[in-house]
């Protein structure tokens, strides 16, 4: 890399410093509110993070998460108060289901505003606005911050917790700011903490204790340790001691199975191969992922004017490298779990694009990428084109509707047109910004174009509304295990009974004090005998079909797709 020295930039940025900020803002609004109500909540993560705060303003219980009345240990209860709190505001809905996610995204872009501008100290300075542009347009981040899951909360807290405690070695030694700085990290790992368990810990030590011994510092290591300790301890504590007296065996399951066992285990939940991480980070990181060589050449070329921009520099490569080789070591993983690598990402991949600008060889890189992008649209498009037309009817099963087959093609379209212009726009900014919003433009359409398969598997939202008004108090209600939050939810009850098998609910019916256990398919035919006219059945044609011989015929059925749920009356 350059040294440290002063190169003046021959071009400054061509927007108005007030217009970027509302540009950012608009742009959150369109790609992460709303979108929010339009998608059905998709089985079994949704339903899962709808139902558990939904459950707690029916029964009054904030301490003890539970799905179907039965104890749910597998997370702490900061996300679901969130989604809580929005069900209460904003009604039992998508929306509100979405929003605290959708939210906590849009702050963790704030804060990488925020870092950049502190540390950046050059008011003609881009990287603030470029570096939250990456973030807000990038498809990992998009899909995970309208997705009703978790991490993006605990992205959130750990950003916050990060960046508090960078700008705390930023202060005097010592000084009442560092105190303070160091004060509210530890109040964000207890947030953390709440949100998602033990990761609140672990990240922001493999992340600073790094950065110190990389800047010489590690005999502050112990000082600035005990400050943000005793943040988090003062967060987390009223609520760990409450879920221990209410729930002895609580934190034996939440360390030793949902921690210990995910990490080390070869039985580990959701267990996949140490590379999942890296062949998946391209595609998350897109439509990005097409200018990081030329991102990667301007970091390398950059010049170092300020010394705080260089160590804000080497502070988010040890932010995005250790917690990404830690959660690929960890033996269960989820595609969403590595949401927390993408604030440093962003960050060190608009260092590198802002010097893009400086150099005429080095533009033609970005052009490049730009012409790259506008032809792979243009590929895709000619392709979806050729299966409409050219493949057999009765093999293209994705879309059954013309109009998702036109929104797709338009998609397609709107991302070559918009690096059609990218490419001949004059000034850099402006490329940069066509190139993100034409992609971005993509993600929108596809909200409305989910496969017709993915919606008969995911969502039996649809078939339960229909049926709702029918099903009283009164009625039994029986659901296969892949359909059981969804029912909880769109009936609006926690007193089902599954059949034949709990999946994840399993722990919670250990407990000897649940009026309810999982009944057999002999159990279920024999509770449909003895009440006639008042059980009604949900379950995919798979559990049905095991389950068809042993059961009663039902009165009617009905049904989302071949391929989907049957809902029966008995």
């Amino acid at each position: 890399m350059a040294s440290l020295q002063h190169r003046k930039r021959p071009e400054t940025m061509s927007m108005n410093n007030k217009i970027l900020p509302v540009f950012l803002i608009t742009l959150f609004i369109i790609l992460y509110l709303v979108p929010l109500a339009e998608r059905p909540l998709i089985i079994p993560d949704e339903t899962r993070y709808a139902e558990v705060p939904r459950e707690m303003l029916a029964t009054g219980d904030w301490v003890v998460p539970r799905i179907n009345g039965w104890r749910y240990f597998e997370k702490p209860p900061m996300g679901y108060w969130l989604t809580a709190l929005s069900l209460s505001f904003f009604g039992e809905n998508n929306f509100a289901v979405r929003l605290p996610q959708a939210l906590s995204t849009g702050l963790t872009a704030l804060l990488i505003f925020f870092l950049c501008s502190r540390l950046s100290k050059r008011r003609d300075s881009m990287l603030p606005f470029l570096a939250t542009l990456v973030y807000l347009s990038s498809l990992g981040v998009m899909g995970i911050g309208t997705f009703a899951v978790l991490d993006s909360q605990l992205s959130l807290f750990l950003a916050a917790t990060l960046s508090f405690f960078l700008l705390a070695t930023e202060a005097p030694p010592g000084s009442g700011r560092e105190r303070t700085l160091l004060l509210l990290a530890g109040i964000l790992a207890g947030c953390s903490f709440l949100t998602k368990g033990f990761l609140a810990f672990a990240i922001p030590v493999i992340v600073a204790g790094p950065y110190l011994m990389l800047q010489g510092r590690w005999r502050d290591t112990l000082r600035m340790l005990w400050l943000p300790i005793a943040g988090a301890f003062a967060v987390s504590l009223p609520w760990a001691m409450h879920i221990h007296l209410r729930e002895p065996d609580f934190w034996h399951y939440f360390f030793w199975i949902e921690h210990v066992q995910r990490f080390l285990s070869d039985s580990a939940q959701h267990k996949e191969p140490f590379w999942l991480y890296l062949a998946a980070l391209p595609g998350m990181f897109l439509p990005w992922t097409l200018m990081l060589p030329a991102a990667a050449i301007g970091l390398w070329k950059k010049t170092w004017s300020k010394a705080t921009e260089f160590r804000l520099l080497v502070f988010c490569l040890c932010w995005f490298i250790f917690p990404f080789v830690f959660f690929s070591i960890a033996k269960g993983k989820l595609i969403t779990y590595i949401l927390p690598c993408f604030p440093p990402l962003a960050i060190v991949f608009a260092m590198g694009v802002e010097y893009l600008h400086t150099n005429e060889k080095i533009k033609n890189y970005l052009q490049q990428s730009i012409a790259a992008t506008g032809l792979l649209a243009l590929l895709l498009l000619a392709a979806l084109a050729g299966c409409y037309f050219f493949w057999p009817a009765d093999q293209v099963r994705a879309f059954n509707r013309i109009q998702e087959w036109l929104l797709l093609g338009g998609g397609f379209a709107t991302i070559f047109f918009g690096q059609v212009a990218a490419f001949r726009a004059r000034k850099i900014l402006h490329k940069i910004v066509l190139f993100a919003v034409s992609c971005t433009f993509f993600y929108i359409i596809a909200q409305f174009t989910l496969p017709a398969l993915t919606l008969q598997r995911k969502d039996p939202g649809a078939l339960l509304s229909r049926h709702a008004a029918g099903i009283t108090p009164q009625t039994y209600i029986l659901s296969g295990e892949q359909a059981a939050r969804a029912v909880c939810w769109y009936l609006k009850r926690q007193d089902i009974y599954m059949v034949a098998r709990a999946g994840e609910l399993q722990y919670g019916l250990n407990f000897h004090d649940n009026p309810r256990k999982l009944l057999s398919p002999a159990d279920a035919a024999a509770l449909i005998t003895n009440h006639p006219g008042q059980v009604v059945l949900i379950a995919d044609y798979q559990e049905y079909a095991q389950w068809q011989s042993i059961l009663p015929p039902p009165v009617s059925i009905d049904s989302n797709g071949s391929e989907g749920f049957l809902l029966l009356h008995y």
